[in-house]
């Protein structure tokens, strides 16, 4: 006779029938055919080499085998489903650590920060500033917002959120220059630029028709900055022309404290949530859907 565990889901539906006494119940709970319940404890008697039930009338009662079986498996599927509900009380009462760029916290998501609190109080949301993506190994951080392009990294869930913008950008007085005039007067202003997003100037150029190369000089002869919080700033300081994400700027245009000459070009990225591992995944969609609601909610 084997020493080996038999199969898991034969135990399970040796289990089930056992405890309620009948092949078909055990089917419905396990939401399976009745075929499959009886293969199964058919499986486990060849496994065993003995039979486990006997015939009473219309019903099952156990054998002598069976009942000694019984015994040690109901115990541990009893601890089993406790150990199993457990986990998901702990689970679904950890706080969900979301992890985010500080432009986009500081200037789009704190100002809506007690509405998500209000409107999903069951995630219990905790939020920190990430510079670049966060490392996956770390286990204090349920989900990151970010946005990036594809192909999706292999070692997280990647739930889409929306597409994203860029711009050329400045303050008022710059703009008013530019305001009207072909896109290649861009090249006459000092250009601002983040280290962190190098293709973005390219992309916008290239979707408004800037000739490549005369950009790239520009932008050697302008200024980087390590964070797109101080490119920001140097905009709103009327530094140079900065190139940003319509997202994170959302409320300097409507403020009028950033100007948009030549409007926004949508680029291969998206905002996405990236749910690190183990992380559960309708908490992540509850959270999707309510930044996808806020970023198309009317003002």
């Amino acid at each position: 006779m084997p020493e080996s565990l038999p199969p898991l889901n034969a135990l399970k539906a040796f289990e089930a029938a056992a405890r309620l006494g009948s092949v078909t119940l055990a089917a419905q709970e396990l939401s399976v055919t009745h075929g499959a319940v009886s293969r199964q404890i058919r499986a486990l008697e060849a496994h065993f080499e003995t039979s486990l039930f006997e015939r009473a009338g219309r019903g099952l009662v156990l054998s002598r085998h069976g009942r000694q079986l019984q015994a040690g498996v109901s115990e541990a599927f009893t601890v089993l489903r406790a150990s199993c509900r457990a986990l998901s009380r702990d689970i679904e009462d950890a706080p969900f650590t979301l992890a985010c760029p500080g432009s986009l916290l500081a200037r789009w998501l704190i100002p809506r920060l007690d509405r998500l609190h209000r409107e999903l109080p069951a995630l219990r949301l905790n939020v920190l500033a990430s510079d670049g993506e966060p490392d996956p190994g770390r286990n204090d951080i349920s989900a990151a917002l970010a946005f990036i392009a594809p192909p999706w990294p292999s070692d997280r869930q990647v739930i889409e959120i929306a597409a994203e913008t860029i711009g050329a950008v400045a303050a008022p007085d710059i703009a008013a220059r530019l305001t009207g005039r072909p896109v290649e007067a861009l090249l006459e202003e000092t250009i601002l630029e983040t280290a962190s997003r190098p293709q973005a100037w390219p992309q916008w150029g290239q979707a408004r028709g800037v000739e490549r190369e005369a950009l790239t000089r520009a932008r050697q002869a302008g200024q980087s900055f390590e964070h797109l919080y101080y490119l920001l700033e140097a905009a709103l300081a009327g530094l140079g022309v900065a190139i940003a994400p319509r997202l994170v700027i959302e409320g300097d245009l409507k403020s009028g404290r950033l100007v948009a000459p030549w409007g926004f070009v949508e680029t291969d990225a998206r905002l996405c949530l990236l749910l690190a591992r183990g992380t559960p995944r309708h908490s992540g969609e509850a959270l999707a859907a309510w930044l996808r609601h806020e970023l198309t909610a009317p003002a």
